[in-house]
């Protein structure tokens, strides 16, 4: 008896070290001490002591059920973006520059080569955050989850000079809401959607007109990672009051997050493109308008409180950085909350 006839394969972890390396090192940054390989993921903090008052900040998330799909399309080279997405978003949201990031995969059995795809997506979120993979883990759990599946997770640590902090507590009525464009439904709602569709290759694998794509491809489009946006308008010298990245919960429950008590906010519907995927569910699952609202981003992945002067130089450097951004509405007085117009 040994530890592969029980179902943990060492050698196959050795070779997916081996394969994820050149992912990995396309992530570094000068701060970075050491190889990958280490107990522990060192980065030095040498950079940030020019700040006044350095805060550190820190995202935790996974991809959820959305890995369904990429099971099912056997196509892992996404939801590492996912990942890192999810959890360097939440980073920006606060004014914070990612520093590095850390992912965890649990797998039924540890496929080298299935790996690397997942650690590859992985590395391509860090480099579009400007983040460092700095470490991780490859857990084998035979016996408790399928040989085929495999969970994703991730952590990140950012750092903010205090003055720069985004904290939502000057925001008051009459400042602009601007959105930025979502790449699609991100990583929340999957659950729905797989009450929504059949989830089966077939059912993936099928191309719809109003899509200009299958199915699969456009669940597994990966989410849009914002914290380069957010840091050409903080360049420019203009501030954010506040930031709000639009994941489970939807409109209604991530908006007012970053609103002070007093203070709600106003959003016009037709003031941005709904993408046609969003439609798609909500015909084919008889979702009412609210629900939809509740549970998914609908075309807007992030949105910002900016003074109104500012409002159409935003846009102008949202556009510049590759964004498509919208003035979907404003700040007014009342109880904390969203109305949707």
């Amino acid at each position: 008896m040994d530890y592969k006839s029980a179902g943990v394969d060492i050698e196959a972890g050795y070779k997916s070290v081996e394969l994820i390396k050149k992912s990995v090192a396309q992530t570094m940054r000068p701060e970075v001490l050491g190889g990958l390989g280490g107990f522990a993921g060192a980065f030095s903090l040498s950079k940030i002591k020019d700040m006044e008052d350095p805060i550190l900040v820190s995202g935790t998330d996974g991809v959820g059920t959305k890995i369904k799909a990429a099971f099912i399309m056997d196509k892992h080279d996404t939801v590492g973006i996912d990942c890192v997405a999810m959890c360097v978003n939440d980073i920006a949201c606060a004014g914070g520059e990612p520093l590095f990031f850390l992912d965890y995969i649990a797998c039924g059995k540890n496929i080298p080569e299935k790996i690397a795809q997942i650690v590859a997506g992985v590395a391509e979120g860090c480099k579009q955050s400007e983040a460092a993979l700095i470490g991780g883990e490859t857990a084998e759990h035979p016996g408790l989850m399928p040989e085929d599946e495999y969970d994703l997770a991730g952590f990140a640590v950012g750092v903010v000079d205090r003055k720069d902090m985004i904290t939502g507590e000057n925001i008051k009525a009459g400042d602009t809401l601007i959105g930025i464009a979502s790449s699609g439904i991100h990583s929340n709602g999957f659950s729905l959607i797989r009450k929504v569709f059949d989830m089966t290759k077939e059912s993936l694998n099928t191309y719809y007109d109003e899509l200009g794509a299958t199915l699969g491809e456009t669940l597994l489009t990966p989410t849009r990672i914002y914290v380069k946006a957010l840091k050409a308008i903080k360049e420019a010298s203009i501030t954010v009051k506040g930031a709000s990245h639009i994941t489970g919960g939807g409109f209604y429950e991530n908006i007012p997050r970053m609103l002070p008590e007093g203070t709600r906010a106003s959003v016009k519907l037709d003031s941005f493109p709904r993408l046609p995927i969003f439609d798609l569910i909500q015909s084919k699952g008889g979702i009412a308008d609210e629900m939809m609202y509740n549970t998914y981003n609908c075309g807007l992945g992030m949105v910002l409180a900016i003074d109104p002067a500012d409002a159409q130089t935003v846009v102008s450097i949202l556009e510049k950085a590759g964004e498509k951004a919208y003035i979907v509405g404003e700040v007014i007085s009342g109880e904390k909350g969203v109305d949707l117009c």
